[in-house]
């Protein structure tokens, strides 16, 4: 077995300045074999299924993780495997496609905040509330569904209003009890046309494929920068985004692991002590029984 990559080398550090082109989207494996791997990510998964289990016992905090990526890096596939052993009832995902029209009709937050975790859940974001400075800053055209009007939107730096009220609202979870991780998948170019490709030559896979998909794919630069200006701006101490390497699937989900059962550990979680009163009453009722 290789030696663990360290998951920190992929953290955006507060205040730094990404620049992707300098960030890795392939790294040397930190698994040796597949028989390797499917044995890392079952130590992963059995790991994160303890900690969930505290974390939903102790009920003290909430854990909110978030994914982004360009189409087909993978985020479906990370979600399924590095959540595989995860008990439903303390997880939740969703997936945030186009607004709906009442979705509009609120502030860009309001959708994603219906969603958040309560305590001692886990909450999963497929998308998120970054989609309204990543897609929308590519097709600023959306900003007019919003009822934002073309002088509002000339007449302030709308991207910088959405930065702070984002990395506010990240800072008041974390105030509150939630703790907030935010992933991006680094996709090169040449492998998303890989998989594009197989999409269209494997008929089971065709149902992922759409022109929608090769119109966004020529905007490739503008999410870039549009990704760039996002991480640097919105990367925090207490709320981080993780640029993964996400050429390699399964090295993306073993570093995509790792930092969640961190995370999970730095908590420190314990079990609900139980009280004289409690114990006594347990006792009585196991003479009934």
């Amino acid at each position: 077995m290789k030696k663990k990559i360290d998951p920190s080398a992929h953290r955006v550090r507060p205040g730094e300045t990404v620049d992707l082109a300098q960030r890795p989207t392939h790294v040397k494996s930190v698994y040796d074999s597949k028989k390797a791997y499917r044995r890392m990510l079952a130590k992963r998964v059995d790991e994160l299924s303890d900690l969930q289990r505290l974390h939903y016992a102790s009920n003290q905090h909430s854990l909110l993780l978030i994914f982004q990526a360009m189409d087909a890096a993978g985020k479906d596939g990370a979600i399924r495997h590095v959540m595989s052993g995860v008990n439903p009832q303390g997880c939740q995902v969703f997936s945030f496609q186009q607004p709906s029209a009442e979705e509009r009709e609120h502030d860009f937050l309001w959708r994603t905040n219906k969603r958040l975790p309560e305590r001692g859940r886990i909450g999963i974001f497929n998308r998120s509330y970054y989609e309204e400075v990543l897609v929308v800053r590519v097709h600023p055209e959306l900003l007019r569904a919003q009822g934002l009007t073309a002088e509002g939107i000339a007449g302030r730096s709308i991207w910088e209003d959405r930065f702070q009220s984002i990395t506010e609202m990240e800072a008041h979870l974390h105030r509150s009890g939630t703790r907030v991780l935010k992933f991006f998948l680094h996709l090169s170019k040449a492998e998303q046309r890989e998989r594009f490709l197989a999409r269209i030559d494997e008929p089971d896979k065709n149902w992922k494929f759409s022109l929608a998909d090769v119109a966004e794919r020529q905007r490739w630069d503008d999410y870039q920068r549009a990704y760039e200006a996002c991480l640097s701006a919105t990367s925090t101490e207490d709320s981080p985004w993780y640029v993964i390497p996400a050429d390699d699937k399964k090295n993306a989900r073993l570093l995509i692991s790792q930092v969640i059962v961190d995370s999970l550990q730095a908590l420190k979680l314990r079990y609900p002590k139980v009280s004289v009163a409690r114990r006594r009453e347990l006792r009585e009722l196991r003479e009934q029984l």
